[in-house]
């Protein structure tokens, strides 16, 4: 855990290549990239597939979507953590959450939890640390997240975007694992209350 004083190795552009975490594996086969098209863009989102020599020398299609790297955050207030309760449409259930958005260029995790937090909750953390970062869903996705953890609240007016209709509750802390591990559970929120249990932080 890292505070936000640009130490968290993410001011500026968030690491795509594993060098914010432990050093780099290298693999035993090339894995050359034989082929790469992007095939389409959407704003949010760039898909499409590489063909790849796989180690037996055949070629096979592997296909990706690249999204922007995202912040989850842990927020504490007292003894209980915050969360925002909204609708996703993408899997059509009404969510219980960790707040989360995503890092916006030239932010670090931490400065982005702290202005997702502000903007979606109302509050503004005195501080906020870097727990953890990582690739997300590594078969289909390009993508990194990172897990912060906020604390010495301030009340602030709330900026939401025009697709954000959510409300902000607070939960226990000895509740939040069981809360998020409720249907319909996801993995960022139980990731964040775990990963901020094992810091000794909840």
């Amino acid at each position: 855990m890292t505070d936000n004083d640009g130490s968290d190795g993410t001011n500026g552009p968030i690491p795509t290549d594993g060098s914010a975490g432990e050093s780099v594996r290298e693999p035993a086969h090339e894995w050359a990239v034989v082929d790469s098209v992007t095939e389409y863009k959407t704003g949010w989102f760039d898909a499409g597939y590489d063909r790849v020599a796989q180690p037996d020398g055949s070629e096979k299609e592997y296909y990706w979507a690249e999204l922007p790297a995202a912040v989850v955050v842990v927020a504490r207030t007292d003894d209980s953590i915050v969360m925002i309760d909204q609708y996703r449409p993408v899997i059509r259930e009404q969510c219980l959450e960790l707040p989360a958005g995503l890092v916006e260029d030239g932010e670090s995790y931490s400065e982005a939890g702290a202005r997702e937090l502000r903007e979606e909750t109302g509050f503004d953390p005195a501080g906020v640390s870097l727990l953890e970062d990582f690739w997300c869903t590594t078969g289909a996705l390009r993508h990194r997240r990172g897990i912060v953890f906020a604390e010495g609240l301030e009340p602030v007016d709330r900026d939401l975007d025009d697709n954000e209709f959510l409300s902000v509750t607070t939960v226990p802390i000895d509740d939040a694992l069981d809360v998020a591990r409720r249907e319909p559970a996801n993995d960022a929120t139980i990731e964040g209350v775990l990963l901020a249990r094992a810091e000794g932080l909840l």
